[in-house]
C-alpha cells in the first residue's frame, strides 16, 4: 500500500481552532486544570490591562515543565497520554484555551532539576508567516522577566497570554470601554472559577486541596447546594453503573432542596446562592468529572426548565474512564447524558423536583396570604375611593400603585 503525507494547513488549522468553544473564563479554567495535573498548590491568575499591550498570567507551583515537557505542552494533539483520574484528555486544552483568546501564547516553567526557567512561544503570526507548526523561543521581554518573578525560587509554570485581540476591542483597546471590560472579567472569573472548582478549594471529596487567587483576591468556594443552610434539604443518593468499550464506572447522583427565601439565614445568603445564571436557570443537574465541574443550569435533557422547581439542584459524578459514554467537548464545558442513563435519572429527578415544587408553593402561598390579608385591608380603608367616581377611583391608583390596584382586580371581596 503506498502512503502519501497529509498533513494540514498549520496556518489554517490553528485558525479554524480559534473558535472551539471557550469563552474567557472557561479558557482560563483549562489553564488550571494543567496546574491541578502539576500537583500545584496555589494558582495565581492576574489579569492585567494596559491597553494594546494587556496581558494575562496564569501562575502555578506545581512540578514544573522540562524542555520535552514544554514542548508536549504546546504540541497540538500531545503525545503525552492520560492517566484515570486526569483532568485533561485531549492533549489540546492550553493551545485552544489560550489562542481562543490572545495570539500569542508564551509558557514559562522552571522544574526540579534547572536553576533557570525554560520559556517557548506559540505565536499565530509566526505560524501564519511559515505555515509551520513552530515553536519560539523569544529574547527574554518584560512578561517572561514577570515571570521569572513570580515564580521566585521555587518550582512551577506561568502561562502568559499577549496580543489579546479576542478580549480587546478592534479600535479603542486602551479606551474607557475597554478598561471596564477587564473589570467585568476579573469579576466574572472569580465567580467562575469559584463554581467550577469549589470542590478542589474546600478538598471535599478526595479533591486535591488547591488555592486560588484572581488579582490578588482570595476565591472563595461557592457551594451550588448551599449545604451550610439548615432548610437545606438532601435526599438519599443514587448510585447507577454504566459501560463503556474498555471498562463499567459508577455514577452518583446526590440530590438537594434548597430553602425558599424566608428560611435562608439571610438575605445576603439568599441572592449568594442565586449563582451566576440567577435562580431558574441554575436549577438542574451539576455534572462533575473527576470533581471539576463541567455542565451545570440545565436538567441535561431529562425536562425543562420551571420556576416551581428552581429550589431543585442535584450533583451527578462521574469518572474519566466514562469520558467516550458521556462524550465530553474539548472545552470541558459540555457533556451528552447517555439516554440509559436518562431512564435511571427519571424517578430519582422526578422526585426530586414533585418535592421541590412542593416547598416552593408552600413559601409562595405563605407569601400570598400575607399579600391577600394587606390588601383586604387596604381595600376596606379605599372602599368609598373605589366606587365612587372616577376621579377619586384615580386618586385611589396613585395612593396603591398600579400593581397593588392590579392586585385588587384579582382579591374577592
Amino acid at each position: 500500500m503506498k502512503l502519501s503525507s497529509a498533513e494540514p494547513s498549520a496556518a489554517r488549522l490553528t485558525s479554524s481552532l480559534r473558535d472551539i468553544g471557550y469563552d474567557f473564563v472557561s479558557a482560563v479554567a483549562d489553564l488550571i486544570d494543567n496546574s491541578i495535573s502539576a500537583e500545584a498548590t496555589d494558582v495565581s491568575v492576574e489579569i492585567e490591562f494596559a491597553g494594546p499591550d494587556s496581558v494575562v498570567y496564569v501562575v502555578d507551583n506545581g512540578s514544573g515543565l522540562n524542555a520535552r515537557g514544554m514542548t508536549e505542552a504546546l504540541r497540538f494533539g500531545s503525545r503525552r497520554s492520560y492517566q484515570s483520574g486526569e483532568l485533561g484528555r485531549y492533549g489540546l486544552g492550553l493551545k485552544t484555551a489560550s489562542l481562543s483568546q490572545a495570539r500569542s501564547v508564551t509558557v514559562v516553567s522552571k522544574p526540579a532539576d534547572r536553576k533557570r526557567p525554560l520559556w517557548r512561544t506559540l505565536d499565530l503570526d509566526l505560524i501564519a508567516e511559515f505555515d509551520e507548526w513552530v515553536l519560539a523561543e523569544n529574547p527574554r521581554d518584560h512578561a517572561v522577566a514577570r515571570s521569572e518573578e513570580m515564580l521566585g525560587t521555587g518550582t512551577g509554570t506561568v502561562v502568559v497570554w499577549q496580543n489579546l485581540d479576542r478580549v480587546l476591542p478592534a479600535s479603542g483597546a486602551s479606551g474607557g470601554w475597554a478598561k471596564r471590560r477587564f473589570e467585568v472579567l476579573v469579576d466574572k472569573t472569580k465567580r467562575h472559577l469559584a463554581m467550577v472548582f469549589h470542590r478542589f478549594l474546600t478538598g471535599e471529596n478526595n479533591a486535591p486541596r488547591i488555592t486560588i487567587r484572581v488579582n490578588g483576591d482570595k476565591v472563595l468556594p461557592w457551594d451550588p447546594f448551599v449545604r451550610r443552610e439548615p432548610g437545606t434539604q438532601q435526599l438519599p443518593t443514587q448510585q447507577f453503573e454504566l459501560e463503556s468499550k474498555s471498562a463499567v464506572g459508577a455514577v452518583e447522583l446526590r440530590r438537594f432542596i434548597l430553602p425558599g427565601k424566608k428560611t435562608f439565614s439571610s438575605l445576603d445568603a439568599f441572592e449568594d446562592a442565586a449563582g451566576p445564571l440567577n435562580w431558574n436557570r441554575q436549577q438542574g443537574l451539576y455534572v462533575y468529572r473527576e470533581n471539576r465541574l463541567v455542565q451545570w443550569g440545565s436538567w441535561a435533557g431529562t425536562r425543562g426548565i420551571d420556576e416551581h422547581t428552581k429550589l431543585a439542584r442535584a450533583s451527578l459524578d462521574f469518572g474519566s474512564d466514562l469520558d467516550e459514554v458521556f462524550n465530553i467537548n474539548v472545552a470541558k464545558m459540555r457533556v451528552s447524558v447517555p439516554a440509559q442513563l436518562k431512564q435511571m435519572l427519571d424517578r430519582p429527578v422526578s422526585e426530586l423536583c414533585i418535592l421541590a415544587d412542593r416547598v416552593y408553593r408552600r413559601h409562595n402561598s405563605d407569601t400570598v396570604d400575607e399579600d391577600v390579608h394587606r390588601v383586604r385591608i387596604l381595600r376596606a380603608a379605599l372602599q368609598p375611593r373605589l366606587v365612587g367616581p372616577v376621579g377619586d377611583e384615580l386618586n385611589a391608583r396613585r395612593q396603591i400603585g398600579d400593581a397593588g390596584a392590579q392586585l385588587l382586580a384579582r382579591i374577592p371581596h
